[in-house]
């Protein structure tokens, strides 16, 4: 049995060890980080948490193939670093689409953990920051066919922009009026209603998913085919 040094959320005692009892594995990223789910008891309050954590070095491969988290011949934060605990904001939440960048894929668990527990406000706003990252990516870096800085600035003008010039599909365009071209869609004002947050997060999500997820799948499914007919 592995030992990990955390914060307990339970009672609050601080970098207090717990006792590793199990872990399930929950998938990876960049071809090397896996992901796991911890089961700890605390030695101070004797309760338990689950915890997320993410391996830290791409060089310990060899360590993780022979031992679970659980079987680790030292602490387990020497090679996972613990990245937050099961709570109430993940009952629920919309698990984000796959092959996003690190920092959309972060804005985007933000904003479902934020739906989760009813702050939609919160919600509405992480999902459209999802939505000026991704489309600030898109735009030529020199200014053509009407492009200009107003446009650079406001996600509004700039989706309209990019629906115009055929860089976004034409049937995602009647999902994005949750976005108004003015960039005044209550986000910054705090008066979003549920019914918007879940506009907003549903535009981003199946944006997110032809900007990202479809190429990234067809790539994919492009290497397996070669793989096969190289032999």
């Amino acid at each position: 049995m592995s030992e990990l040094v955390a914060n307990c959320p339970r009672c609050s005692a601080q970098a207090i060890t717990f006792d590793v009892k199990s872990e399930n594995y929950i998938g990876s990223s960049y071809g090397w980080q896996r992901h796991f789910e911890l089961y700890g008891v605390c030695r101070s309050c004797k309760k338990s948490t689950v915890f997320f954590v993410d391996q830290i070095d791409p060089n310990s491969d060899e360590l993780h193939r022979k031992h679970s988290p659980s079987s680790l011949p030292m602490a387990v934060n020497r090679s996972l670093k613990v990245v937050g605990f099961l709570s109430l904001k993940d009952a629920a939440a919309q698990a984000p689409p796959d092959h996003l960048p690190e920092n959309i894929h972060a804005a985007f668990r933000e904003g479902a953990a934020c739906m989760a527990i009813g702050c939609f406000n919160a919600g509405a706003t992480m999902f459209r920051l999802c939505l000026d990252l991704a489309t600030r990516a898109m735009l030529p870096q020199a200014d053509e066919a009407g492009l200009n800085n107003k446009i650079r600035r406001s996600l509004g003008l700039r989706l309209s922009w990019l629906f115009e010039k055929r860089y976004l599909p034409e049937a995602l365009s009647e999902l994005s009026t949750c976005v108004k071209d003015d960039g005044n869609d209550g986000a910054h004002e705090g008066i979003l209603t549920e019914q918007d947050a879940e506009d907003l997060s549903d535009f981003a999500f199946i944006m997110l998913e032809r900007i990202y997820t479809e190429p990234k799948r067809i790539e994919m499914a492009r290497l397996r085919r070669q793989e096969r007919h190289k032999h």
